[in-house]
């Protein structure tokens, strides 16, 4: 596959940078203080039959938006000892948390480990909210895009956040000492809890970030979630494509990562059609804090592939954040 997107140094990937929407902040600070009073605290349930010998897993369910349950799994390595660095996953796009056995490598790298499922995606929590809007096309992209305190990702990326809050409460968690991690709309949820979170987190990775530049992304992609928006702006609303951006504004890692400071490990692939490496490079560019990127120059949206997990694990070392050596 060739490059699909200009050089990431290229001039043209730098003059247009995402515009920020007005009241931003207020708009954040509104919604989590909401979901927030909805109040609860995380419930765990031991799952009895994982076929684990090493490591102890946890069914959770904590409130997310609205004080809907949002389901997790926590993973921890057998008989541990006092609180662990823990590292909070956020899934793919229309992925849910399947399997405990799906998600071993940090647990088994000795970190705690919280999974947190993605409302309407996987199968574990719905989306109840009735104020959902309309689905223009398949996906999430331009559910409730009409308005932002309608749209999908203000409820997801709500309870992404209390992921962090419920992490907390959890006795085997270092509260001081938590790393949010994903690929590709995972990693933008990571960078939207980076910059939303503040000093409770303690490092985010986000890889081959998705919902970064959207409005670049929509232009450039070929593959992939961005490509909803083209069909929503093409086949139903031609004339509302500032509309729809404005409100996707709302939602953009660009955005976020201006208020993030925690250290941060971004990850490109460079032939990526699905995340162009332009829309990584303008929440990497924007990023408050420590940054430090890993460009895969021959990659897709797969990234590094398991050389990434590699990268990860030794620069959560190099950052004070590896677990005690038992």
């Amino acid at each position: 596959m060739p490059y699909a997107d200009l050089p990431p140094d290229h001039p043209a990937t730098l003059d247009r940078p995402p515009v920020e929407p007005d009241g931003f902040d207020a708009f954040w600070e509104g919604t989590l203080r909401t979901a927030r009073q909805a109040g609860g605290a995380p419930e765990l349930r031991p799952v009895r039959d994982s076929l684990l010998k090493t490591l102890d897993a946890y069914d959770v369910r904590f409130p997310g938006w609205a004080g809907h349950p949002v389901a997790a799994w926590f993973i921890v390595p057998s008989e541990a000892e006092g609180p662990l660095p823990t590292v909070i996953t956020y899934l793919g796009y229309s992925g849910g948390r399947g399997l405990v056995t799906d998600h071993l490598l940090y647990a088994s790298a000795g970190y705690a480990h919280l999974v947190v499922d993605s409302r309407g995606q996987g199968h574990d929590t719905p989306d109840p909210h009735p104020d959902a809007g309309t689905q223009w096309v398949h996906g999430f992209m331009t559910r409730g895009i009409e308005d932002p305190d309608a749209h999908y990702y203000r409820r997801l990326i709500t309870d992404c956040v209390r992921a962090v809050d419920a992490a907390r409460a959890i006795p085997h968690v270092d509260g001081d000492r938590i790393v949010v991690q994903g690929a590709s709309q995972g990693g933008g949820l990571a960078l939207a809890v980076a910059g939303l979170a503040g000093d409770r987190v303690a490092a985010a990775l986000p890889d081959v970030p998705f919902l970064c530049h959207i409005r670049r992304g929509a232009e450039t992609a070929t593959d992939g979630p961005y490509t909803e928006l083209v069909a929503y702006l093409r086949h139903h609303a031609p004339y509302e494509a500032e509309r729809a951006f404005a409100t996707l504004a709302h939602f953009d890692g660009a955005h976020f990562a201006r208020r993030a400071t925690a250290p941060a490990l971004f990850s490109a692939g460079l032939m990526d059609p699905v995340c162009p490496p332009s829309t990584v490079l303008a929440a990497y560019r924007n990023y408050a804090g420590e940054k430090d990127i890993r460009e895969w120059h021959f990659a897709d949206h797969a990234g590094g592939k398991g050389a990434t997990a590699v990268e990860q694990l030794r620069w959560l070392r190099r950052h004070g954040l590896a677990p005690a050596e038992r």
